[in-house]
């Protein structure tokens, strides 16, 4: 597969696009693009992570199933997705003084690479990770 772009961009349904804004836009800081009306569905709310793009959608009619609960260790399919950063312990202290608290703190999953986890208000799992191992 040839590919246009050096990122995917990703969809989050969301239940509440007030709380949802207010924690990828306000929380953890993303780049606010806009919204627009997804014509006979809902409205999306686009942010900018790098060169991806995080579309949160509110539809009209809030799908009944939720995210199964515990991030990527308690179900199958898409369970988290990764963030890179430079500096995930400020990264942490930083969202917590916004209220925003970790379900994995900050841990190091191999030498080199450190990760932590938050949990978005409906439940979707969110990574950070600072890699700092030799290339």
């Amino acid at each position: 597969m040839q590919v246009s772009k050096d990122s995917i961009d990703l969809g989050i349904v969301v239940t509440d696009e007030k709380a949802a804004i207010a924690f990828y836009r306000d929380g953890l800081g993303l780049e606010w693009e806009g919204e627009l009306p997804v014509p006979g569905a809902g409205r999306m709310y686009r942010l900018k992570c790098g060169t991806t793009v995080i579309k949160l959608l509110k539809l009209e009619r809030t799908p009944e199933a939720k995210p199964a609960p515990g991030g990527p260790m308690r179900g199958l399919g898409y369970r988290y997705f990764t963030i890179s950063v430079p500096d995930i312990r400020g990264l942490m202290t930083q969202l917590e003084s916004k209220g925003i608290r970790a379900t994995v703190p900050v841990t190091e999953f191999r030498p080199g690479v450190t990760i932590a986890m938050v949990t978005d208000p409906d439940g979707n799992t969110v990574e950070f990770l600072q890699n700092s191992a030799p290339k």
